[in-house]
């Protein structure tokens, strides 16, 4: 891989206006990374690119590339585009347990952060850095949020979240697993006990569901179920995948490597808004992809599908009458997910859209201040590069809000 990697960094023209650069939502500034690589400055590229983005390592690994920094390099244009992924997690990977967070003496104020996801991992580092004294709730028994439970180990190696799980505890950061607010413990226990300021990430891990006949089904399942642990599901040899998305890749390549022999991924649209690169592994894996299906029904059987119509220029203008059963042994919905509403159920004033997501300002807060969120409870489901650069902002923000001496104020009946 080194190689590899070193030819990469040699094909890289240094341009003076990185499209690649402009292309990262968070800004990465590769050209100076892969000349600091070519130099032999490993430690410095890998300090670099950390404090840029804590969660560096795990961004180059999972983000859409081809969307992003690679999909803006200016050799794409008419060829390979430089493989900057590969450069950034090699540099992050090698560099990230020797590296050495610099954090302020502790200065007595204590942050909490709901949720171990990609946002609140950021959060804790963030703060940490600047003196408070940061400890993260969990409902789950290990952290990650999403990297964990809803990205399969053959994108994304679960020991690079033991790494940082270590790397929390080396600065101070507690971690309380297996911990939901919201039910036993609930915010204004935490305003309570002292915490100057809460940060809410808990992430989106209710199921959007179709509201069809069968949906109840005992051969019928939820894609942010099924991912978050595989293992304990029988789905038998045949399944369908309701979706195209990057989550029902996941899926569709994940029951595959638990013994389906017969994935096809099903879609009502004539195309996927999954990355190119996970259509091309998830048909290379042995699934298969139907477009143009509405999903009716579902039976003991399987799925029961209607053709999508189109006029000439390629417009949905209904379905069919013509009604088809597929059979599947079992059938996996992936159709995006919402967050869960504890929070917002048992805090007065913490206020949520129609859609359930929090509401905030520009910079994170949220209803009630000194409570403020980001990530996919915000902004609903979207990439991890996305959920650190917006925590970026709200860290400052919460940082800015402590400083200037203020509290959380809930309203009276918190209290009652």
């Amino acid at each position: 891989m080194a190689v590899h990697v070193i030819d990469e960094a040699n094909r890289c023209l240094n341009c003076k206006k990185p499209l690649c650069q402009q292309g990262c939502p968070i800004h990465t500034e590769i050209p100076k990374m892969i000349s600091a690589f070519k130099e032999g400055e490993l430690k410095e590229a890998g300090e670099r690119l950390f404090e840029n983005n804590p969660l560096s390592v795990i961004c180059s690994l999972v983000c859409n590339h081809e969307r992003q920094c690679e999909g803006h390099c200016i050799l794409g244009k008419k060829g390979n585009p430089v493989h900057i992924s590969s450069i950034e997690n090699y540099i992050s990977d090698i560099v990230f347990d020797n590296l050495k967070i610099n954090c302020k003496p502790s200065n007595g104020k204590k942050v909490a952060v709901i949720g171990a996801g990609p946002a609140g991992i950021t959060i804790a580092i963030l703060l940490t850095k600047e003196g408070y004294e940061v400890t993260i709730f969990d409902s789950k028994d290990k952290i990650g949020g999403v990297l964990q439970y809803g990205i399969p180990a053959f994108r994304l190696p679960k020991s690079i979240l033991k790494r940082y799980k270590k790397k929390l505890l080396e600065i101070g950061v507690k971690i309380r697993p297996n911990t939901a607010i919201g039910t036993a413990l609930q915010i204004k226990d935490l305003v309570r006990d002292g915490y100057q300021s809460i940060f809410i990430g808990t992430g989106v891990w209710r199921p959007k569901t179709l509201g069809i006949k069968g949906e109840s089904f005992g051969n019928v399942h939820y894609a942010i179920d099924y991912l978050a642990n595989p293992k304990v599901y029988d789905l038998g040899e045949t399944v369908a995948v309701i979706g195209v998305g990057n989550s029902a890749m996941d899926v569709a390549r994940t029951a595959i490597r638990h013994g389906a022999r017969n994935v096809v991924l099903y879609a009502r649209g004539q195309k996927s808004d999954a990355s190119k690169a996970e259509i091309m592994y998830t048909k290379l894996d042995g699934a298969t992809f139907e477009f143009g299906k509405q999903i009716v029904e579902i039976t003991d059987d399987g799925p029961v599908f209607a053709n999508v119509l189109y006029d000439e220029e390629g417009k949905s203008i209904g379905v069919g009458e013509e009604r088809e059963q597929v059979y599947a042994d079992s059938t996996i919905i992936s159709i995006s997910q919402g967050p869960k509403s504890k929070l917002v159920n048992t805090t007065e004033g913490l206020k949520a859209t129609n859609n359930g997501l929090l509401m905030t300002d520009e910079k994170g807060q949220t209803t009630i201040p000194g409570i403020f969120a980001s990530g996919d409870v915000v902004l609903g489901a979207r990439t991890v590069v996305e959920a650190v650069a917006y925590s970026k902002v709200v860290a400052q923000a919460m940082d800015e809000y402590m400083q200037q001496g203020h509290s959380i104020q809930l309203s009276g009946s918190e209290w009652e």
